[in-house]
């Protein structure tokens, strides 16, 4: 069966997130990526970037956004999704949506974007400004909302939960949901980036939180999801909430990777292993024969308490936390050791 866990080679993905440049107009607190002016490696070409796209649709027809930074500083970021429609690729983009007034989401929608998905990070304009680093960001990003919705391009509103608006989830919620709306997921801060700087909920209000979003998704029936919570499947069980059939809370390197500006493979935009270049070695190539993604999907080779944890398939903890938190300034971090911010123990009911 194609995409469980344990298939190995045979699994593609269905999610890649393409950090397509490294510029962005906001400043915002939590940013792995340490985006804003530019500078580093140099950013794909657009002659690479279709590239990239050609070898990507050799694996199969995964979703492919289009993220940053800020991806609509690219001058090419029409072309690049229009071509990426042309081979068969479902086109998303990433966006702070700062950027987008009527004519740019009409192009967007005449490129093949089939849904952007839009930073808000609370209900309040000042908060939001404040985490974002910019004044009238939060002004502007509702006015991308409403224009992507005027042209027909579905809107999936993405929120970094910090100490800051962790009281305002179901006011975000309504407040999307006023603006045509249904489809939320609720990020927790992984420490990478500019986000190694940011002072985090604690362990037991991640838990506390993952179950209020899960309650927020059964009353309001609308599609909420916790991310970069993988822990959210043990909850919903725990619950008596429903889990699709197949469902797993991390799917980094099973269904879904990160391709950085230069082309660079990870398993997800929060864990800094470079598996390979697109530029040198074909994205099938990096998908199919990384040692690092075998690993992932299969499970084995989880230690402490994730490994083992009857969870440990259908949860698999977060592997970028797991990394971020054990990586001291003189030794890499562990991607495979348990997750830091689990507070369930193992066969205790």
């Amino acid at each position: 069966m194609r995409n469980s866990i344990g298939d190995g080679a045979k699994s593609e993905p269905t999610l890649i997130s393409w950090n397509v440049t490294y510029r962005c107009n906001l400043r915002c607190a939590h940013c792995y990526m340490d985006s804003g002016d530019g500078g580093g490696a140099p950013e794909l070409t657009t002659d690479e970037a279709k590239m990239l796209i050609d070898q990507v649709a050799q694996t199969d027809s995964p979703v492919l956004i289009l993220s940053g930074g800020e991806p609509l500083l690219r001058d090419d970021i029409f072309e690049i999704a229009k071509y990426g429609s042309s081979r068969g690729l479902r086109m998303a983009i990433g966006t702070n949506g700062t950027l987008i007034g009527d004519r740019t989401a009409g192009r967007l929608a005449g490129a093949g974007i089939r849904k952007a998905a839009i930073s808000l990070d609370s209900a309040d304009p000042d908060t939001h400004d404040r985490f974002r680093g910019v004044t009238g960001a939060w002004e502007r990003a509702v006015a991308g909302i409403e224009a992507c919705r005027d042209a027909g391009i579905p809107v999936q509103v993405h929120t970094t939960v910090t100490l800051q608006n962790h009281r305002e989830l179901e006011a975000i919620a309504d407040l999307g949901e006023s603006l045509g709306v249904h489809d939320f997921q609720f990020f927790f801060l992984v420490p990478t980036g500019r986000g190694k700087e940011v002072v985090d909920i604690s362990p037991e209000m991640y838990e506390s939180l993952i179950r209020r979003i899960l309650r927020l998704r059964a009353e309001k029936g609308l599609s909420i999801r916790p991310t970069c919570a993988p822990q959210y499947v043990r909850i919903a069980s725990e619950m008596g909430l429903p889990i699709a059939e197949g469902e797993r809370g991390c799917i980094a390197g099973i269904r879904y990777c990160r391709i950085d500006p230069t082309g660079e493979v990870t398993p997800c935009p929060y864990l800094p292993l470079g598996l390979g270049n697109i530029r040198e070695t074909s994205f099938a190539e990096i998908w199919r024969g990384s040692q690092v993604f075998a690993a992932l999907r299969s499970g084995e080779g989880l230690t402490g308490k994730c490994g083992a944890c009857e969870y440990r398939v259908a949860c698999g903890g977060c592997r970028a936390r797991a990394y971020g938190l054990t990586e001291g300034n003189s030794q890499a971090g562990d991607h495979l050791a348990e997750d830091p911010w689990c507070l369930y123990e193992p066969g205790v009911r």
